[in-house]
């Protein structure tokens, strides 16, 4: 990137190999995760110093090591997120924030797993901790996070309600765990989560659309129910007067990022090692919708941005160079 725009403002250059200085190491890159927060960079809504290349998650190989590294090694299988870059062939990433594959989890499911997996994580475990009895709305629920979410959400005993907009995508939805799934293109979603609650509404909503469906959110939170906004797919929500959380029922509010749910190395492992785990045993599947050549970023921002997936879409370096896809 030289400079924020739409999908044409994506460049597919030659550049010099980084090199891993001290603390740092060189992963090959084998698979990059595409995820919207790579779009907002991209149109300067969130403003990155140019040039930079586009990227928060990967998986591959540790190729070098810098001075003063003794995990991982070279040869090691490893991902990693919040690391800017990741539309490579080779990236250098701080040894402290890789996390190695176990064996049985490919790159792909590596790569696919670690900044929506990380994110649906620490929303059901942390931000607010779900629990049996707890009812909860799940909105994009056939997304790279949604499909995760509704995952972890049903494996820690909450009620599962969805929001979709298609046929196609309720089925995924109600396959990854989704108990109740809402066509909001044909539902008013707000009617709809107070008849599937009897009027009590719900302890928590995990917002990633934002500009839409905030406002509505609100009326459906049971009281001291909390709203988590954590994407804006649909646009930012606008100038918010705090005392409407507590006219609706002394509401919760949190902008939560991935970034400062695993700030210790310590809490990244835990994390990425549950969410690997879970993928080793069978117990939480990853969907990749699609695969296409690093060289046609801009066709899979387009898709995101379109609403035209559901799960995962990866970039793969391939060795040969192709036109970028616009």
């Amino acid at each position: 990137m030289h400079a924020p725009g739409g999908g044409e403002a994506l460049r597919f250059e030659d550049v010099e190999r980084p090199a891993p200085g001290p603390g740092q190491v060189l992963v090959k890159i084998e698979a990059a995760g595409v995820n919207f927060i790579d779009v907002y960079q991209r149109n300067g809504h969130y403003k990155v110093p140019v040039p930079f290349t586009l990227g928060q998650e990967a998986a591959g190989t540790v190729a070098a090591v810098g001075v003063g590294v003794a995990e991982p090694k070279v040869g090691d299988r490893v991902a990693y997120t919040t690391v800017l870059g990741a539309y490579a062939e080779y990236a250098v990433v701080p040894a402290d924030r890789v996390v190695l594959l176990p064996d049985g989890v490919s790159a792909n499911q590596g790569a696919a797993a670690m900044l929506q997996g990380l994110t649906a994580h620490y929303l059901a475990t942390t931000t607010y901790p779900l629990k049996s009895g707890d009812a909860c709305l799940v909105h994009a629920a056939a997304g790279g996070v949604g499909l995760l979410l509704c995952q972890i959400a049903n494996l820690r005993g909450a009620r599962v309600l969805g929001t979709v907009s298609t046929r196609e995508k309720a089925a995924l939805a109600r396959g990854a765990g989704a108990d109740e799934v809402i066509l909001y293109t044909e539902q008013d979603f707000e009617v709809e989560v107070k008849r599937l609650t009897t009027g009590a509404g719900l302890q928590v909503i995990y917002d990633s659309v934002g500009k839409t469906t905030f406002e509505k959110g609100l009326n459906c939170l049971a009281p001291r129910g909390m709203m988590v906004l954590y994407g804006q797919s649909s646009g930012p929500v606008g100038p918010f007067d705090p005392l409407v959380l507590s006219q609706k029922g002394s509401l919760f509010l949190t902008r939560p990022t991935l970034a400062h749910y695993i700030l210790t190395r310590a809490e990244l492992l835990a994390r990425a090692g549950e969410v690997l785990g879970w993928i080793k045993s069978g117990r939480l599947k990853v969907r990749i919708d699609r695969e296409l050549p690093l060289a046609q970023a801009a066709e899979a921002h387009r898709l995101l941005e379109g609403r035209q997936t559901t799960g995962k879409v990866l970039l793969i370096p391939y060795p040969s160079h192709g036109e970028l896809s616009a």
